[in-house]
């Protein structure tokens, strides 16, 4: 590394470290244990998995669990995008040391889509139909509803469709990727 890539490096990383304590900073006035908005975004995160604890196919457990991990991994990256180039934001946060958008990455919206795979597979129904209606209450219900009790926020020229978009292309990505993986298993199976 030359000295000038050292010294911008540096740089970024103490302004990390700035901006890292100013979210705790953050938290600990405005978003700790103390406030309802806390309450509300725990809630989303821990009851999902409580209920995916108790409906989850076990049968397909490993299938499901693969297909909710690519939507999460997915959801994730977008997310931290949105966040970090000021395209949407969370004002209300779990912790400071963790991505601002734990709650909807993590949970909620792994394992609503994780139901409804379960439920499509099981019952043969159109998965990218259900997706896609899915997708359209978590942007076009879902997100506004959040944004109105200040837990979401939108910025710049980003609107719902585009989350709709993003989130249907997620859907369809976490599906086609898991189909990929069950025909490679299934290939494997035949070849052996």
């Amino acid at each position: 590394m030359t000295p000038e890539q050292q010294h911008v490096y540096e740089e970024l990383l103490n302004k990390e470290k700035s901006l890292s304590n100013s979210w705790i900073d953050y938290w600990v006035q405005f978003s700790n244990a103390t406030t309802w908005q806390f309450w509300v975004n725990l809630a989303m995160f821990v009851i999902p998995l409580v209920i995916l604890w108790f409906v989850l196919d076990r049968k397909k457990a490993l299938q499901i669990g693969f297909y909710g991990f690519s939507v999460h991994v997915m959801a994730t990256y977008i997310h931290l995008y949105g966040v970090r180039n000021n395209i949407w934001g969370f004002p209300y946060i779990i912790m400071p040391y963790l991505p601002t958008s734990i709650t909807m990455d993590a949970s909620f919206n792994p394992v609503v889509l994780m139901l409804l795979y379960q439920w499509t597979v099981n019952h043969k129904k159109n998965y990218y139909l259900f997706g896609a209606l899915m997708c359209a209450g978590f942007s076009f219900v879902f997100k506004p509803l959040l944004s109105t009790i200040d837990l979401f926020h939108l910025y710049g020229r980003m609107n719902y469709f585009y989350l709709f978009l993003l989130y249907f292309l997620v859907t369809i990505l976490a599906k086609l990727i898991t189909d990929l993986f069950i025909y490679f298993q299934r290939d494997s199976r035949q070849t052996s």
